[in-house]
């Protein structure tokens, strides 16, 4: 249960182009109105928030943290934006069914700036399975390096090498690495069908 996304707040306070910017992420994600899609940690919501817009008030993004204040501040920020497809979910991802969202329910899953803070990374990975739809996809973004004290501790920074054996591990098919910012990779990833 480390999953504070602490970080999260700092990064996207930057005006620094070159950092993780939500809203030019969630462009490169391809979500259409009417998707279902959930943040795991989704911590200041700024990627709920943006995915909630490109939703275009159909479909439904589920906010998933185990940080309950946030998850409120989420909901209220999303309340005065008008977007009614937001709905928060307290959940400990590292646990079996922790999202509490049912097997195959949802086109995609975006994991940002999470792995680093969790003790069971595959438990994340595959809990994120569970809930995808066949042909389901998976983005992963999170730090590559440390950088001057912004982000993960240099022994925390999750190399994406390992993100990608962790995936394979839960047959997640790789499809595809996108730019995230100068400081953060971002990863596709496909269900496999089963």
């Amino acid at each position: 249960m480390s999953h504070a996304r602490m970080g999260d707040a700092g990064v996207f306070s930057h005006a620094h182009k070159n950092f993780a910017h939500p809203v030019r992420n969630v462009a490169a994600l391809g979500i259409q109105p009417g998707m279902k899609v959930a943040d795991f940690g989704s911590g200041s919501g700024a990627y709920v928030l943006a995915i909630a817009k490109e939703l275009q008030g159909t479909g439904h993004v589920y906010a998933i943290d185990i940080q309950k204040d946030l998850l409120r501040r989420t909901l209220n920020e999303a309340k005065k934006k008008g977007f009614d497809t937001v709905e928060i979910l307290w959940a400990d991802l590292e646990e079996p069914g922790g999202s509490k969202i049912a097997d195959n329910a949802l086109e995609l899953v975006l994991i940002s700036n999470l792995l680093f803070q969790v003790d069971d990374k595959r438990a994340v990975i595959a809990e994120a399975k569970r809930i995808l739809r066949p042909s389901g996809r998976l983005a992963i973004i999170d730090w590559s390096d440390s950088f001057d004290g912004m982000g993960p501790h240099k022994d925390d920074v999750v190399r994406k090498e390992d993100v990608l054996t962790l995936a394979r591990a839960v047959e997640m098919t790789f499809v595809k690495e996108f730019t995230a910012g100068a400081h953060h990779y971002g990863l596709l990833f496909r269900k496999t069908k089963v």
